[in-house]
């Protein structure tokens, strides 16, 4: 018996999941995919927005600006990349202009600090790569970027290090009160209760919603599809650039990434089909011819991949965060700013939680620390030659594109929560995230995650399922 049961193990339920280990209960945290941070989580603009962009009065608005004051110290705990680098929201004219007027007015409601309307010419002196035809520009100081995959992982590590479970391939079929608790029962049979039940399932909040007899609000997926360029585009821009949002979003954006690449998009097309992340001709286009619009030099033939994620947009335009039912809580329609709003997120759910007569008894012996994924790659020479002095396995490179070693993708398969496949490996490590995209490094990896495992390497998948990397060995056939 579980005292709370955390249905999702994306950056909300794994922040959820992390906040809730401070105190003395026993969590579960399950998951119906392979891995964590596997639906919305894997595939977004990775920014920590400043909080102007979201109605007043709404939880949108407050916990956005709430997690955004929070991520720094967050991401200092538990050892994930975290840029504060600013971003700007440019405009072309006069409508453009009135637009960033209403951010920074609704911004300044909101509790937004150091925002201010930046005019062309120092515009340009900040940016020098922005198109000539950008007049002016919302400054948004605080708002930053970090990398959202990184801090899942990290937070569900660090729950899991402070006592929570995590259940993977766990796709909730059923939800049934007996008692006092909810029994959870998977599409497998395998089953977990709990006291609580928090239902952070992203784009599948609507349906576990529905087995407790909640129907109030239904959830749809938006596309968003990106374009990632190398790392030698980095530094084209320094600030996030957004282009004055419109009801569909916040536009096609210009940032760099916390590892030194380029990103392009999102594309933003309301969708039917939870499970469709396919890419298009149609949004490459888009993204494209927008981008260039804004920067008007991004070199989109140093392209090293494209990928697409879908939001989960809620019905009421608002965060979802309520207890319909006693012990059940929905944490829904978490689209942008979620990942912004992911730490207050979590410590709005505790006092929830709280609310349905949990006792929230603080640990004594809990640690809010988790070691850097990437420390060894950003060590010194010396500090690296200690490192390998200990364990020669860091001293072997595997992926050459992006310089990992052999020791830290075998950390990555023996840290909580562990890789179990190649697309965790990449998640932890950036091993297959360089310019040959995994064509080198991938089949030693395999080798890898076999020999950690003990499974044949017909067993090893890509992203889990039955994505199977090999199908046989070729002189056996």
């Amino acid at each position: 018996m579980f005292d709370v049961a955390v249905i999702g193990a994306g950056v909300i339920g794994g922040m959820i999941a992390r906040e809730l280990s401070r105190y003395d209960l026993k969590i579960c945290i399950v998951e119906k995919e392979n891995d964590v941070a596997m639906g919305a989580t894997r595939a977004n603009s990775a920014i920590v927005h400043a909080g102007f962009d979201a109605e007043e009065g709404t939880l949108k608005a407050k916990l956005n600006v709430r997690g955004s004051e929070m991520m720094e110290q967050v991401a200092k705990e538990l050892g994930v990349k975290y840029k504060k680098n600013g971003s700007l929201v440019i405009g072309f004219g006069e409508e453009d202009r009135k637009g960033i007027e209403t951010l920074l007015k609704r911004g300044q409601a909101n509790g937004v600090k150091g925002l201010r309307i930046v005019e062309k010419e120092e515009l340009h002196a900040m940016e020098s790569n922005l198109s000539d035809h950008v007049e002016c520009a919302l400054d948004a100081p605080t708002g930053a970027i970090i990398c959202p995959y990184e801090l899942t992982i990290a937070a569900v590590g660090n729950a899991m290090d402070n006592g929570a479970e995590l259940l993977r391939n766990f796709e909730v079929s059923n939800i049934e009160k007996k008692d006092a608790a909810y029994e959870i029962t998977a599409a497998d049979g395998q089953k977990v209760q709990a006291k609580v039940v928090i239902n952070a399932a992203g784009l599948y909040t609507d349906k576990i919603a529905g087995m407790v007899g909640d129907t109030s609000f239904t959830v749809h997926p938006r596309r968003g599809e990106y374009i990632l360029l190398d790392k030698e585009c980095g530094n084209m821009v320094s600030h996030t650039i957004f282009r004055t949002p419109s009801k569909m979003g916040k536009g096609i954006l210009v940032t760099p990434t916390v590892d030194g690449n380029l990103l392009t998009g999102p594309t933003s097309v309301d969708m039917t089909d939870k499970q469709d992340t396919s890419t298009t001709q149609e949004g490459f286009d888009k993204i494209i011819k927008e981008a260039l619009e804004n920067v008007s030099t991004v070199p989109f033939g140093k392209t090293i991949t494209s990928f697409c994620g879908l939001r989960a947009v809620g019905s009421t335009g608002d965060f979802i965060i309520t207890a319909p039912v006693e012990g059940f809580i929905n944490v829904a329609g978490v689209e942008s700013p979620g990942l912004s709003a992911s730490p207050a997120i979590a410590e709005y759910v505790a006092n929830m939680v709280a609310e349905q007569g949990v006792a929230l008894v603080p640990k004594a012996d809990f640690n809010p620390y988790r070691a850097p994924m990437h420390h060894f790659r950003e060590a010194s020479i010396e500090e690296k030659m200690e490192v390998i002095k200990k364990d020669k396995a860091y001293g072997k490179i595997v992926c050459r594109c992006e310089g990992i070693s052999e020791g830290e993708i075998l950390a990555a398969l023996r840290t909580n929560p562990k890789a179990w496949d190649l697309d965790g490996v990449k998640r932890r490590t950036r091993a297959q995230m360089g310019r040959c995209q995994g064509g080198f490094c991938s089949p030693h990896i395999v080798e890898l995650i076999a020999q950690e495992r003990n499974i044949p390497i017909e067993q090893v998948t890509k992203s889990g399922r039955n994505s199977y990397v090999n199908v046989s060995r070729t002189k056996e056939v």
